[in-house]
């Protein structure tokens, strides 16, 4: 099978479901912890084009610091907005897992099935 990737935060349940729906699938993806090695400017722009989303689809909005930083501001640019989820990657939307060139994210964990 291709590689897959997970982006994965261990305290998120979805992300557990979708690592859990991968593996009883026999899939043993690589695991990146995105908030220990939160992904580059160019990771996440690749990210975004596999997922077909631009970066405010990708934002969480109901993380503390998406109120605290302003990113309700329609006129923030995307440059900044990259800026602060490089920053602050718990405010990207979670799991997001990778085969190729095509990713999903894990919401619900079922979507995980279209990759696999």
């Amino acid at each position: 099978m291709a590689d897959i990737k997970i982006y994965h935060n261990p305290n998120c349940s979805k992300s557990r479901a979708t690592l859990a729906l991968l593996e009883e699938n026999d899939v043993s993806p690589e695991i990146v912890y995105y908030l220990e090695t939160p992904p580059s400017r160019d990771e996440l722009k690749s990210l975004l084009t596999k997922l077909g989303l631009g970066i405010r689809d990708l934002v969480r909005s109901n993380e503390a610091e998406f109120g605290e930083l302003g990113l309700d501001n329609e006129s923030l640019s995307e440059e900044i907005i990259f800026d602060y989820v490089t920053e602050h990657p718990n405010l990207m939307q979670r799991p997001i897992v990778v085969k190729g060139e095509r990713a999903i994210i894990g919401r619900p964990p079922e979507n995980v099935l279209d990759l696999i």
